[in-house]
């Protein structure tokens, strides 16, 4: 459940970031070959990487990059330090 929160959350995002690229006249069916590309830097946490949502990822967001930190991490994670 909490990967499709994940996966709602991250398209939402790209479509606020689509539609500030197609606000001043771009096509947008050229945001994902022509517009920014967009990475997102995650946690390695398994829900973030579960396979069906980076292949849905992928294939509707093709300029959209996941990164995700290394494996025990804690100092590179700022939620770590609260």
């Amino acid at each position: 459940m909490f990967s499709q929160n994940s996966y709602s959350a991250i398209k939402m995002f790209y479509e606020d970031v689509k539609q500030k690229w197609i606000s001043p006249g771009n096509e947008p069916a050229n945001f994902a070959y022509r517009g920014c590309k967009i990475v997102i830097i995650l946690e390695n946490a398994s829900f973030h990487k579960k396979a069906e949502i980076l292949e849905k990822i992928a294939a509707e967001m093709p300029n959209l990059v996941l990164e995700f930190l290394p494996k025990y991490s804690p100092d590179y994670n700022l939620a770590e330090l609260v």
